[in-house]
């Protein structure tokens, strides 16, 4: 079974159960997810509201390999200490969900990557991208900017995990030409 979205040229945006041939199109993108669930008989939930100016949403993982999970002992003080604006939270593995001040994503990700190394030792090294070859949309503060930071943070984990340093992604970043 399968539920498909698109969004039309006029604004609005259809939805299709392929299993039932329900079609919706409304100019509420959530009404039309909300429906095509319910005739799905799938649970419906509602994204969580904007955040505050300023502010950036997202989720920090430790995907290393082998690491244990939500339980794990290395993350007792990030459970009980987390950063500010940040809830522990177990996605099958040790996560932290996240609303952070910053003047981007990437800003609010790097601010929130380096306070965890400085207090608790630990480097979150991904932001719990699926897919993130599936490249969607062009916000730099939506979920473009979570894959790029996504795709930053786990190379330089394994950059690191293959004995490269900083002078090695740098001068990678500088050959391609980014400023």
């Amino acid at each position: 079974m399968g539920l498909y979205f698109r969004r039309n040229e006029d604004g609005t945006t259809t939805g299709r159960n392929e299993e039932s041939g329900f079609t919706v199109t409304l100019a509420d993108e959530e009404e039309v997810k909300r429906r095509l669930h319910e005739d799905a008989g799938w649970e419906y939930t509602p994204p969580p509201p904007p955040v505050p100016p300023g502010h950036h949403r997202f989720f920090l993982v430790d995907d290393a390999f082998g690491t244990g999970g939500f339980g794990d002992e290395r993350y007792a003080g990030l459970r009980a200490r987390p950063p500010a604006g940040c809830v522990p939270v177990d996605r099958g593995r040790f996560a932290l969900e996240c609303e952070r001040p910053g003047k981007s994503l990437l800003d609010a990700v790097t601010g929130t990557v380096a306070e965890i190394r400085r207090e608790h030792g630990l480097v979150m090294n991904s932001l719990g991208i699926e897919k993130p070859q599936e490249w969607l949309g062009a916000d730099k503060n939506g979920y473009a900017g979570e894959t790029v930071a996504h795709l930053l943070l786990t190379a330089a984990h394994r950059a690191s995990l293959l004995g490269y340093g900083r002078k090695d992604l740098v001068r990678l970043l500088d050959a391609a030409g980014v400023e």
